[in-house]
């Protein structure tokens, strides 16, 4: 039998401060603050896991991962798991997208099935108006 993983309807308030810590070893505080921000007003978008990986360029993390195994755990107990937030990569410019909060739950989403729509606040790098999408 396999688990369909539950997902919640917006993304846990811990997981923006999360978010705006990993960008902040990437980019300038201003940005950060600005990536953030739209994140929070994005609207949830669906990805499948192994989409997100790809895109990402990130390894797929080992189920024995302490946080992949707890993500796992959860969706067998049917509850529920944060939404990704996810800056756009850009294939022209060769810049590959940014899980700025969830890749665990990427990981445990894909041991489960590869194809796992995964809900996800999704922005671009530039500004809202030219390059959120």
């Amino acid at each position: 039998m396999s688990t369909t993983v539950v997902w919640k309807p917006k993304p846990d308030k811990h997981d923006y401060p999360a978010a705006s810590s990993y960008l902040s070893l990437i980019s300038p505080a201003i940005q950060v603050h600005d990536l953030v921000e739209r994140l929070k007003a994005a609207p949830v978008e669906h990805y499948k896991a192994k989409d997100i990986l790809r895109a990402s360029r990130l390894a797929l993390l080992p189920v024995d991962n302490p946080h992949v195994a707890a993500d796992l755990k959860k969706a067998k107990k049917q509850k529920a798991l944060s939404p990704v937030l996810i800056i756009r990569g850009d294939i022209t410019d060769g810049v590959d997208a940014q899980i700025a909060d969830g890749y665990h739950r990427v990981c445990a989403s894909y041991h489960l099935d590869e194809n796992t729509d995964i809900p996800c606040r999704i922005v671009g790098l530039g500004p809202a108006t030219a390059r959120s999408r």
